[in-house]
């Protein structure tokens, strides 16, 4: 996946040397990523992120703002030419098996066996199958076959 530059590396970062510490320093919070969703799933207006997450307007307001600056999201005229919308980027999209993985993890361990809850599919109605993420040899991987290697 291309790799996208972000601005001026942020002083404030919880671990500077941590991809994952940085991802959640931009997107880790609850509803940057339920935009980052509902931008997935075709919102686009301040009201339209609004009635989906009933998210406090300034809340929504930060979290646009934010996901807008990192270059997760960028604005464009709608095309009534009237207003302003909100799409992903290039980055943000990229978020995609992210959202994939928080909800099929969530379909396992967030709801009692037999409880209703929304299913993704794609263009066919075929639910989406479970991401399994393997090695270069097709073994499974887990947190018990791999391990993080520090870059000096």
């Amino acid at each position: 996946m291309p790799r996208t530059a972000m601005r001026a590396p942020d002083p404030g970062w919880t671990d500077a040397d941590c991809p994952v510490a940085r991802t959640l320093d931009l997107v880790g919070d609850r509803w940057s990523l339920l935009v980052i969703r509902d931008a997935m799933d075709g919102a686009r207006s301040f009201t339209e992120f609004q009635r989906r997450t009933g998210i406090a307007r300034n809340i929504l307001t930060d979290r646009l703002r934010k996901l807008t600056a990192h270059g997760l999201l960028t604005q464009r005229t709608a095309p009534s030419g009237r207003r302003q919308e909100y799409v992903l980027t290039d980055a943000g999209r990229n978020l995609f098996p992210v959202i994939l993985t928080l909800r099929q993890w969530g379909e396992r361990h967030a709801f009692a066996p037999g409880e209703a809850h929304s299913t993704l599919v794609d263009q066919h109605g075929a639910p989406v199958p479970e991401i399994v993420p393997t090695s270069t040899d097709g073994a499974l991987l887990d947190a018990d076959t791999t391990h993080v290697q520090k870059v000096r």
